[in-house]
């Protein structure tokens, strides 16, 4: 028993460990959009705001490049698409989890120059010039490693768990390519929270509410799509504590994936195309680095279109050695977007329509997304809510990332914040499908979370089986044109040897239970999955628990499924069933094992995730390696420009006045030969042979600097060492006059004879020393090494110090103390009240 006791315990101490390690880490938050990301780091001890980039930037732009070895991130990334188009990747965001064959490919590839490929898992892989492909998830993973070490340059430690942003109508094929990209990048997934859900949260923050709800729509005109998200917000009071919290619900949710601030840079890039293929006749989509050209200038057109009636359009050399240069008017370009209108607005009616309210229910339309600043994007909202409703009371580029870092501290203990909670919704439909029971017949379709279902949703299934089966989640309508509607296919194993278990033990028709789950994060599957059988008990107490309703052993059926009944039955009997209370008893149920298959599509497998990781880690180890390398070369090179000047600076210098002249012929000797070197072989040398250059001049070169650093440390060493030789002198001459005078008094005394011999021996010696070291340092030439070091000088007066203050310190003794301990405090020896002094 004593073991098991101290296994427990060792075993708990771990846990709570582990829980420690854990509730101490830092939170990164990231809003990754398709062209700009935001992060925020929540770390206690760290002011809570954006994080910045290397150029003090409060957002960086969603790219990656690679400058022939040099990979870049950001606007140093985006800024180099025009002179390498195939090396920089940029608008990844559309390809998350997208089948390669899908229509959003289609439209990423019209508005990139980057070259696609297909992986083995259907989905979409970029390549670099020179052959090298990346999948989606891995240049993402890139990006997210990217902010992960500003993070940690910030934090001053590891960081290792994030939460994400996402929009609401993203699948479970998009929210496994983002966190497979997470866990590539070295992160662990704390959430993922739907972007107008953080908005919402991040409004919720500094804001008080009543007991009546409060309906707002959360509208984000993003890059790549527009999201309406209705929000209600309350303040609600637990009846027991009485303490009262905010709650924020979704009710309703519209979007367009295909309207967009992208799709308005298409547009005006394609004005741009008409107006140079009419004025040089020359087809410049033909040519990549003039296509990323016109893109980038379709971004600062359209920037300068959103605050002035025109913009002229300059490019120098945009194709064909052509400066391409002309005028845009808004008015133009809102005609080329006319039809654009109307869907920006949709996904406010669409929200509303969904949640059940018209826009008279409404207090505020809050709008956020750096494309929400378009005077066209705003004109829309206006018709659709009126100009009194439209709310700029949140960032519109920061809410989403500081709301989900907030929402994230929410989830950990170690944070204080308001109390803050939330209830999102799934917007698509989920069914199950399986094979019914009688063998070759029809396959069933059962919606278990209709569009509207809460996250952390759990719904049971029950089925009379005998044999093994499968149960499929699916889509029951395509999520986006192109993708899959299969979900995952969850096989239920073990069914028929725990059916007979549970008829030996008395059960009466045994069912199978899988439970249908929705996770906070939007994630479905087969949570679980049992076999169930009631139990009758036939003894005279059965009997009588069984006359007032207590006989058998039982579970609740949240979801019967009679494979022969209709919809509008299924539907009541799961309202009949939702009223059952638990009676589950361990002998009743059987757990089953479960076997989860995914379509190609699905998530990377554990393998190749690590590959993928291992592929970065690999990545990032060259650059650092490369990083090095440069470093000792430029290092190298300033050396050798130091050690020219210093030669070169004539006979006055230290230098030249503390080195002979064949140290300096030698050294002179040695520098060429290294230069030449440098010029000729430097180029390709690795690390260890510059630092083994450098090392080879710095042998040379110490003796000498040694020389004139110890000339100039030498007065403040000796001065130090003689102060500390007269404290002791004058300190022995007082302690031997008070040990006469306590003899003569008969009262104890501080110090022995004994003592303060032992501490004048010290003394002598180490003036003996310090003397002769400096009549030897008289006769020692500047350009001769010196006689007596400073750093010796210092560590024997430490020694004299140290043995000195031990007997400052010492008590006085009580009186008839033996020992001569004292409660009372030291007296000042005489060296105390010198003020060259302090550490006395």
């Amino acid at each position: 028993m004593p073991c098991l006791s101290l296994r427990k315990a060792i075993t708990l101490f771990v846990l709570f460990a582990t829980i420690l390690e854990s509730s101490l880490a830092s939170i990164l938050a990231v809003d990754y959009g398709s062209d700009w990301i935001k992060a925020s780091l929540m770390k206690p001890g760290v002011p809570f705001d954006v994080l910045l980039n290397k150029d003090s930037k409060r957002k960086i732009q969603s790219s990656v490049a690679w400058k022939k070895d040099e990979r870049l991130f950001g606007s140093d990334a985006a800024n180099i698409a025009s002179r390498f188009p195939q090396d920089s990747f940029s608008s990844l965001k559309y390809l998350q989890g997208a089948p390669f064959n899908s229509d959003i490919v289609t439209y990423f590839t019209s508005i990139s120059t980057a070259q696609i490929s297909e992986t083995d898992r259907k989905t979409v892989a970029l390549k670099q010039s020179d052959g090298t492909e990346w999948s989606t998830e891995e240049l993402v993973a890139m990006q997210l490693s990217y902010i992960k070490k500003l993070a940690e340059d910030l934090a001053g430690e590891p960081v290792n768990e994030v939460i994400l942003t996402v929009p609401p109508y993203f699948s479970q094929f998009e929210r496994d390519s983002i966190t497979d990209a997470i866990e590539i990048a070295g992160l662990r997934t704390l959430a993922l929270v739907n972007d107008g859900t953080a908005v919402a949260v991040n409004y919720a923050m500094t804001r008080t509410f009543s007991t009546t709800p409060e309906y707002h729509v959360i509208y984000d005109a993003g890059a790549s799509s527009t999201r309406a998200t209705v929000v209600s917000f309350a303040a609600v009071e637990d009846p027991k504590t009485k303490a009262s919290h905010t709650q924020i619900n979704v009710l309703g949710v519209g979007h367009d994936r295909n309207t967009g601030g992208t799709e308005l840079d298409l547009r005006l890039r394609d004005i741009l195309i008409d107006s140079f293929m009419s004025k040089h006749r020359r087809d410049i989509r033909k040519d990549k680095r003039g296509m990323a050209k016109l893109w980038k200038e379709a971004g600062r057109v359209k920037a300068i279109l959103s605050a002035n009636s025109d913009a002229m359009s300059t490019v120098e050399s945009v194709a064909f050695d052509i400066d391409f240069k002309t005028k845009v008017t808004r008015s133009e370009f809102e005609n080329a977007c006319k039809d654009l209108h109307s869907r920006f607005a949709r996904p406010i009616y669409d929200a509303l329509a969904n949640a059940e309210l018209s826009s008279e229910n409404i207090s505020s339309v809050i709008l956020t997304g750096g494309n929400s600043r378009t005077p066209m994007v705003q004109a829309a909202v206006k018709t659709a809510v009126g100009e009194d409703r439209i709310a700029l009371n949140v960032n519109a580029d920061e809410s989403a990332v500081l709301g989900a870092a907030l929402y994230g501290a929410s989830l950990s203990r170690q944070f204080k914040t308001k109390d803050i909670r939330v209830t999102d919704i799934l917007i698509h439909d989920i069914q199950a499908s399986y094979l019914a029971s009688n063998p070759g017949t029809r396959t069933i379709h059962t919606a278990v979370l209709p569009a509207g279902s809460k996250h952390g949703a759990r719904k049971t299934l029950t089925f009379k089986r005998k044999e093994d089966f499968s149960v499929v989640l699916n889509y029951p309508n395509e999520v986006m044109s192109g993708f899959p509607r299969e979900i995952l296919e969850a096989k239920i194993v073990g069914i028929s040897e725990a059916i007979d278990n549970l008829t030996e033990r008395g059960a009466i028709d045994p069912v199978i239970k899988a439970t249908v789950v929705l996770s906070e994060s939007g994630f479905v599957s087969i949570g679980d999955a049992i076999a169930y059988g009631e139990i009758k008990d036939d003894s005279i107490t059965g009997k009588l628990k069984g006359l007032f309703g207590g006989g058998g052993d039982q579970v609740p059926l949240e979801t019967d499924v009679d494979e022969g009944a209709s919809k509008d039955e299924k539907m009541e009997k799961d309202k009949k069933d939702k009223a059952k209370k638990p009676l589950g008893k361990d002998r009743s149920t059987i757990p089953l094992e479960i076997e989860i298959v995914y379509n190609f599509q699905g998530p990377l497998s554990l393998m190749a995730k690590r590959a993928a990781r291992e592929r970065l880690r690999a990545l990032d180890n060259m650059e650092m390696s490369r990083q090095l390398r440069e470093e000792a070369h430029n290092t190298l090179e300033g050396y050798l420009y130091k050690l020219r000047d210093l030669l070169n600076d004539g006979p006055e210098t230290p230098f030249t006045k503390c080195s002979q002249p064949s140290e300096r012929q030698t050294l002179s000797n040695k520098l060429s030969e290294t230069i030449a070197w440098l010029h000729e072989e430097g180029d390709t040398a690795d690390t260890l042979q510059l630092w083994e250059k450098r090392s080879s001049l710095e042998t040379l070169e110490k003796p000498i600097v040694h020389r004139y650093k110890e000339i100039e440390s030498f007065p403040q060493a000796l001065n130090n060492s003689q102060k500390w030789n007269w404290s002791t002198r004058l300190f022995l001459t007082q302690a031997r006059e008070n040990i006469t005078a306590d003899a003569i008094a008969g009262v104890p005394s501080k110090w022995t004879s004994e003592e303060l011999d032992v501490l004048e021996k010290a003394l002598k010696e180490h003036e003996s020393w310090l003397h002769d070291g400096v009549e030897r340092q008289k006769k020692t030439k500047m350009n001769e090494d010196p006689a007596i070091d400073t750093k010796e000088m210092q560590q024997r007066a430490k020694t004299l110090e140290q043995h000195l203050q031990r007997l400052v310190k010492r008590k006085v003794p009580k009186s008839g103390d033996a020992n001569g301990s004292s409660s009372t405090e030291p007296t000042q020896a005489p060296g105390d009240r010198q003020p060259e002094h302090d550490e006395l």
